[in-house]
């Protein structure tokens, strides 16, 4: 038996480029994690720091009574931010450099790690690095196993890659139960814009990756092909939520597409919930249904105006601009909150953009000011730019980002810091 903590970080986002949600929630790849360790007989520590609002000395002072053999240290806040994580491993840096003397091997899982292993490591000073979704390959970690693809681990003052990103079967993940007091605590409702939060939120998978390969996307190194949960497994999830008394879930799948059988199921929960998908795919009788089986909200990429611009995001997207805002006011009919995305893309001009934000706006849907495009490492855009990512890949991003934008996203209200920068003040 192994002893194994999981850690989600205490994140602070302070000169961030970071465009997610700042908000805590729940850890689902700790969650899926514990939950095959302990299915195996290993003892198990989740602390969600985030959640919990813990200091450091109040994660050492948890890991001087567990005792672990193991400690997991992810390094973005949660499944559902992978693809757009903080670039800077300040945060983690900092856990793990503080911690490194409560636990004889520490463990990386994430974004970072999946994409360049080595530079994480190096930067995390951590014993190991799993690339890719982590919860089969921390599972054979923790049964002992060092030699398996995934793997990245320090091997005579260098570090040893064996093998590339994995992925997991995810179409067999059991429903999960997260401990009632984590639950309590997760005030915060993920994209939800149409009434004041009452209950608890959550976050559920219902599939994992997408069938398609937009250039921006940063999935390739995890959640990258498209898996989904049979419907009852889904179900007996939410059952478990809402016993908890959760009001409110956000499906964090990279694209929620069409599901009948789920959608059915949902209606009589009467649970509100939001989603991330592609207008272009759902037919006006399956956005009703959507809308009666309690979706509230729609985040809804559409990303360029111009089909030159679809075309050099690879988007593959069948239909006009009009035809996607007839189908995004048809979406607003059923469920009251949806969202068109858009990217400042070189094909869309201002004047077009903002017409058409106008337009959408006066029919109730909400098109945002378009955001500048962060080449991520491992996605297709970062490729076409220098190539496959290298151990400086994050640092070169961010220093091409901070200078071809003066403006950035309406969450960033101030300039962002150099990445080195952040960084560096883990030493201080």
């Amino acid at each position: 038996m192994t002893r194994v903590a999981l850690i989600n970080p205490n994140w602070n986002f302070d000169g961030s480029i970071y465009f997610g949600c700042r908000a805590p929630h729940l850890p689902l790849e700790l969650g899926i994690s514990q939950h095959y360790l302990r299915q195996a007989g290993h003892a198990t520590l989740l602390l969600d720091a985030h959640m919990f609002d813990l200091s450091v000395a109040d994660i050492e002072a948890e890991l001087r009574s567990f005792r672990p053999d193991m400690l997991v240290i992810t390094t973005a806040p949660t499944y559902l931010f992978w693809r757009c994580a903080p670039p800077e491993l300040r945060i983690p840096q900092q856990l793990c450099w503080a911690l490194r003397d409560l636990s004889p091997v520490i463990v990386a899982v994430g974004p970072h790690g999946s994409t360049t292993p080595r530079a994480a490591l190096r930067k995390l000073a951590a014993d190991f690095g799993l690339m890719g979704e982590c919860e089969g390959s921390l599972l054979r970690l923790a049964n002992g196993e060092r030699d398996f693809p995934g793997l990245c681990l320090k091997d005579a003052g260098a570090v040893k890659v064996i093998g590339g990103p994995q992925a997991t079967n995810f179409a067999d993940q059991p429903a999960l139960d997260w401990p009632a007091e984590m639950i309590s605590r997760h005030a915060h409702h993920h994209h939800r814009f149409e009434a004041t939060p009452v209950g608890p939120g959550a976050e559920l998978e219902a599939s994992r990756g997408c069938p398609y390969d937009c250039t921006f996307c940063a999935k390739e190194n995890f959640r990258n092909a498209y898996r989904k949960r049979p419907a009852h497994i889904i179900l007996a999830e939410v059952d478990g939520l809402l016993r908890h008394g959760v009001e409110y879930v956000y499906f964090i799948d990279e694209i929620f597409l069409p599901n009948a059988e789920l959608l059915e199921g949902l209606i009589a929960r009467r649970l509100k919930f939001g989603i991330q998908t592609r207008i272009d795919l759902w037919k006006p009788s399956m956005l009703e249904l959507l809308g009666r089986a309690g979706c509230v909200s729609i985040e809804a990429g559409v990303e360029s105006l111009t089909p030159e611009g679809r075309a050099a995001l690879a988007k593959n997207c069948k239909m006009t601009t009009d035809q996607l805002a007839d189908r995004l006011v048809e979406a607003r009919r059923h469920v009251p909150f949806v969202q068109a995305n858009l990217i400042e893309m070189p094909q869309d001009e201002d004047p077009m953009v903002q017409r058409w934000r106008a337009r959408m706006q006066d029919a109730g849907v909400w098109a945002n000011d378009p955001v500048p495009l962060y080449p991520y490492p491992g996605s297709p855009d970062y490729r076409k730019l220098w190539g496959e990512p290298d151990d400086f890949a994050w640092e070169r991003a961010h220093e091409h980002y901070l200078a071809m934008f003066d403006a950035f996203s309406d969450i960033q209200e101030d300039r962002p810091v150099p990445l080195r920068a952040l960084e560096a003040q883990v030493a201080l």
